[in-house]
């Protein structure tokens, strides 16, 4: 038996450049499920997305998603795709392990966390808003982190800073006084030693979303990174907020480390390969 793609519509183009084609995988010309392939908004037209992969029940446990992803990856090769990323559910334990054996590795994941009572800040810090006076100073330390995450993921320097803009645009229009978006300062025994960026409302999210958490250089390592995600949850609660999510990196162990350690558990998982 032979499984393939076969086009179930015409070709998607959108103005940003981005194409996407929906697909059903079919067993000798019987539709056995479906496919959604496309190039990534964010890395341009050399990096293919798979938006969703679905097998009917019926037809699971046959290998057909395995040969439809590899299919998957020859449609993307032909559309000129170096590199693919798909995102798939913390609890799809079948998913994962396809994934990792067609040799998808994890970029970054998603995790969440529900709130109970307001938590107290230790001894000694505290915190302010992060005003317009000390705005544009965050805002470029904000930009510069975004843009180094972007090149190491292999973003060409001009589209990683054209995306940074981007998103800070977006979401903080008016600044520092932008509405549902909380930015606050951790001062500890008198110093200021990092800051915290808090979304109240993001597209899909549901709940308090931590945009950027920074710690200063020289206070790293002393625990405040933990005490500004306590401010994050302070915030989000007072809004009315019944959770918390966020996104960390796959190398970065430090932030994983903590994240665990405040309860936060995984949503869903990045994943991503290169394709020669």
């Amino acid at each position: 038996m032979t499984t393939t793609l076969r086009p179930a519509g015409p070709e998607e183009r959108q103005d940003d450049g981005t194409r996407g084609r929906r697909y059903d995988v079919c067993v000798n010309s019987r539709r056995v499920g479906g496919i959604h392939l496309a190039t990534d908004a964010r890395f341009g037209p050399t990096a293919g997305r798979i938006g969703y992969l679905d097998i009917d029940p019926a037809d699971r446990h046959r290998g057909r998603a395995t040969v439809a992803a590899l299919a998957a990856e020859e449609v993307l090769r032909g559309w000129g795709c170096r590199q693919i990323e798909l995102t798939v559910p913390a609890e799809a334990a079948a998913a994962l392990r396809l994934a990792a054996a067609l040799g998808y590795t994890e970029r970054s994941r998603t995790m969440s966390k529900p709130l109970a009572g307001p938590p107290r800040l230790p001894e000694g810090s505290r915190d302010r808003p992060l005003g317009e006076a000390d705005y544009p100073v965050w805002r470029e330390a904000a930009l510069a982190g975004y843009v180094r995450t972007l090149l190491g993921q292999g973003m060409p320097r001009d589209r990683a800073e054209e995306s940074a803009l981007a998103a800070h645009r977006a979401l903080l229009p008016d600044g520092a006084a932008t509405a549902d978006q909380v930015l606050r300062i951790l001062v500890h025994d008198g110093a200021e030693v990092g800051s915290v960026w808090v979304a109240l409302r993001m597209p899909e999210q549901p709940g308090g979303y931590v945009v950027d958490v920074q710690v200063a250089p020289g206070h790293r390592g002393r625990g405040h990174g933990r005490t500004l995600m306590l401010v994050a949850e302070r915030e989000s609660l007072a809004a009315g907020c019944t959770g918390l999510g966020l996104n960390v990196y796959a190398d970065n162990a430090p932030a994983r480390g903590l994240y665990d350690s405040l309860g936060y558990r995984p949503t869903a998982h990045l994943l991503w390969k290169q394709i020669l």
